[in-house]
């Protein structure tokens, strides 16, 4: 059996403004990361899946768990376009910062 590896990656923007709002924004972030979502960027998230049909039935799954406020946005690629993705920035995170220290240890 061949795998065709599919990427989802999921773009959302949720109200902030009142308490509950956050509450709401906190509990679908905390959704995205227990189902195997990885953080690529505030409020950018991506998990891979076997195929098409695993991930087009994961979008099913999404529609029944997505907040009422707020916009939600997904884009599934192949594993090869992912591949291709190219990364800018000016300087390091605080998160490429701590990844990187831990490969470098002097003795």
């Amino acid at each position: 059996m061949i795998y065709d590896f599919m990427r989802l990656i999921l773009f959302f923007d949720l109200p902030v403004v009142t308490k509950q709002d956050r509450k709401i924004y906190a509990t679908f972030r905390k959704y995205l990361i227990k189902n195997g979502y990885m953080m690529m960027q505030y409020s950018v998230y991506c998990k891979m899946f076997a195929n098409r049909e695993a991930a087009v039935k994961h979008v099913n799954l999404l529609e029944r768990n997505v907040p009422k406020k707020g916009q939600i946005r997904i884009l599934l690629v192949t594993e090869k376009q992912y591949s291709k993705i190219e990364i800018i920035v000016g300087g390091k995170s605080n998160q490429e910062k701590i990844v990187n220290s831990d490969f470098f240890i002097k003795i």
